[in-house]
């Protein structure tokens, strides 16, 4: 959760950041995970050859594939193991709570998933924009926090560099990427998360946005829900909107902030 750095100070971390031997623990290649079972190594498939039948085609003998799990094409998806390891790590993202809320005494805030679910709606029901391809929105919407399963919810009030964050956030998504067994669906989530990080596309762009507008939504709930004025996560992100969309729906919010304000005053 990005918040502005000339924030007042936060409280102190609930939790210190992960060490690299924190990583190591889903790493595949040190030592076997205490609950990710090894990716299960590809079984063949042999295919009988059959004669031409008076009609010209082969029998109806079924094709035998060796094996109950295997898959045609299962180089480019992850194996059912691999699969259930990953998902079960990113059960994290469900439990992880938003720590912006929680250094403001929210109770019950938000999770990290539910942040990015909120997001990748957003995507879902944008506009048609001129070079932006909406499922790719969604998809990077859903890949962009994955990594703060292992890391965390880092914030400016924890005091890491943006670089440094940005470094340990790629170790624990190629951690993620190696549990779930490389591949093709494994290298479509370092490139989405990478497109996000660095800021490249149009859809990189529109999602940055989403990601802004969804906290100071979730800013503005808050404050109704609590009683409280959250006006750092609304002065973090004034003035830096890329998308016209983006800057569309965040003055929405602040209209309809200023009412509520504006009528508590009266």
């Amino acid at each position: 959760m990005a918040i502005s750095s000339s924030a007042r100070c936060a409280p102190q971390l609930h939790r210190s950041l992960p060490s690299r031997a924190t990583l190591a623990f889903f790493n595949r290649n040190s030592s076997k995970s205490v609950f990710f079972s090894e990716t299960p190594k590809p079984r063949s498939v042999s295919v009988r050859s059959q004669k031409p039948s008076s009609d010209g085609f082969g029998s109806k003998t079924p094709v035998s594939l060796e094996g109950s799990d295997t898959s045609i094409g299962s180089s480019s998806s992850p194996s059912s193991s691999s699969a259930i390891d990953f998902l079960t790590l990113c059960h994290r993202l469900k439990t992880t709570k938003r720590k912006g809320w929680i250094n403001h005494g929210i109770k019950g805030p938000e999770s990290i998933s539910d942040h990015m679910y909120r997001m990748a709606l957003m995507a879902l029901i944008a506009g048609d924009l001129p070079g932006v391809n909406r499922e790719r929105c969604i998809k990077i919407a859903i890949v962009h926090d994955m990594a703060e399963a292992i890391v965390g919810d880092i914030t400016p009030s924890d005091g890491v560099p943006k670089a440094e964050k940005s470094r340990m956030e790629q170790e624990a998504l190629n951690e993620m990427c190696q549990i779930l067994g490389e591949g093709m669906r494994a290298e479509e989530i370092k490139e989405l998360w990478a497109e996000y990080e660095n800021n490249s596309s149009l859809e990189a762009n529109l999602v940055k946005d989403f990601d802004k507008v969804e906290m100071i939504l979730q800013a503005l709930e808050y404050e109704m829900e609590h009683g409280k004025v959250l006006d750092e996560f609304f002065l973090s992100t004034a003035g830096k909107f890329q998308t016209e969309i983006g800057r569309s729906w965040a003055a929405e919010i602040i209209s309809r902030r200023k009412s509520r304000l504006g009528k508590r005053v009266n």
